[in-house]
C-alpha cells in the first residue's frame, strides 16, 4: 500500500461545476433520451478522466492523468507531512482566519496521518482570498479501500 498526493487551486466557480467532477454513468442514456442528457454523458466520458478538477469521490483521483500526482509515499506519516507543508504554504491565503491557526493545522495533519494509516483517503478544501479554492487530497493506492477496482496511476 502507498499514498498519492493531489493539489488543485482555481476559481471557486470552476470547482463548483459538479457535473464535471462526477464520473460518467457506466451505461449511456437509452436511445430517445433527451439531447441534453446524451450530451452530458458524452462530455463526462470525454472530460472526466482528463480534467484536473478534483473528483467528488476522492478515490477517483486514481483515474486522472499521472501528471496530476504531486507525490507518492509508502508511509502515511510522509504523506501527511507533505499535506502539512502544503497547508503551511497556503495558510496565509486562507479566507477564514480560523483556518490559519497553526495549532489547528498541526492537529489536522496529525489526524490525517492516523486516517491514512488505516487505509482511508483524505480530502480537504479551503477557500482562498478572491473567489478561489484549494483542494488537497491523499489517496491510498494498491488497493484503494473505497474503490479497489481502480488501478494505480503511477505503477
Amino acid at each position: 500500500m502507498h499514498h498519492h498526493g493531489y493539489l488543485w487551486t482555481g476559481p471557486k466557480q470552476r470547482f463548483d461545476q459538479e457535473a464535471l467532477r462526477r464520473p460518467p454513468h457506466p451505461h449511456p442514456p437509452p436511445a430517445g433520451s433527451a439531447p441534453d442528457l446524451i450530451q452530458r454523458h458524452r462530455e463526462a466520458v470525454a472530460e472526466f478522466p482528463t480534467s484536473d478538477l478534483p473528483p467528488i469521490e476522492t478515490a477517483y483521483w486514481l483515474i486522472k492523468p499521472r501528471s496530476l500526482v504531486r507525490g507518492t509515499w509508502d508511509e502515511a506519516k510522509e504523506a501527511a507531512a507533505w499535506l502539512g507543508e502544503r497547508l503551511a504554504e497556503y495558510a496565509h491565503r486562507f479566507a477564514a482566519e480560523r483556518d490559519r491557526d497553526t495549532t489547528r493545522l498541526s492537529t489536522l495533519v496529525n489526524s490525517v496521518a492516523e486516517r491514512m494509516e488505516s487505509g482511508a483517503d483524505v480530502s480537504l478544501g479551503f477557500y482562498l482570498e478572491r473567489p478561489s479554492f484549494l483542494s488537497l487530497a491523499l489517496v491510498t493506492c494498491s488497493p484503494n479501500r473505497a474503490a479497489p477496482e481502480l488501478r494505480c496511476p503511477v505503477g
